[in-house]
């Protein structure tokens, strides 16, 4: 990826406290302390995004670790025009967003059909079987929602994000991302209403 698709931000967002020194790294040149610093700062919810997107344990653990070094790569030219925050989850939602992608044509070219009713439970605790469930079934209203609504959806209460940083992160004015995540939501209620009476 290269730093023109890394520093695509456009609003400009006060940056929190906690990420001065991050910026102060990077404005010496010192990438690899500011990767460092971004990993422990922000590495769980880059983890806990690419998880949401994913629902894959292993693919998430790639793509959050492809994250930083995509920020790393990109520190070099970065404008330093929102949080460091929203850009490392831009980073991230950009990178799942393209295995999605890829794997929905890998799908397709097998044609195959997965169904997760029909799969076997493995064995386990019945407590780590109810969870598996209650995933599955996240996942399943998840992908009710359209798919930029989930990702800023994801952004703004997987990651944290405020909505101007939502709008940071997506490209978008923060009316958008507000818009965006409200609609989400009702898409989530309305399917989750559409169930309670079907049972």
């Amino acid at each position: 990826m290269g730093a023109a698709q890394v520093t695509e931000l456009q609003t400009p967002v006060a940056a929190p406290a906690g990420e001065q020194p991050i910026r102060e790294a990077i404005a010496q040149g010192d990438h690899r302390e500011a990767m460092l610093l971004c990993a422990r700062r922000y590495g769980q919810a880059i983890g806990r995004l690419c998880m949401a997107m994913m629902g894959v344990q292993a693919d998430a653990e790639d793509l959050a670790q492809e994250t930083l070094l995509d920020a790393y790569a990109g520190f070099g030219g970065w404008r330093a025009e929102g949080t460091v925050r929203a850009w490392l989850m831009s980073i991230a939602r950009r990178k799942c967003a393209r295995q999605l992608e890829k794997r929905a044509r890998r799908t397709a070219k097998l044609r195959l059909v997965h169904d997760a009713d029909k799969a076997p439970e493995p064995c386990g605790a019945e407590e780590d079987v109810l969870l598996r469930q209650r995933a599955n079934r996240a996942r399943e209203l998840l992908a009710s929602v359209r798919p930029s609504e989930r990702e800023a959806l994801l952004l703004r209460f997987g990651a944290g994000l405020s909505f101007r940083e939502v709008a940071a992160a997506c490209g978008i004015e923060e009316p958008a991302a507000r818009k965006r995540v409200s609609r989400a939501i009702a898409t989530l209620r309305e399917s989750l209403k559409e169930e309670g009476s079907k049972s």
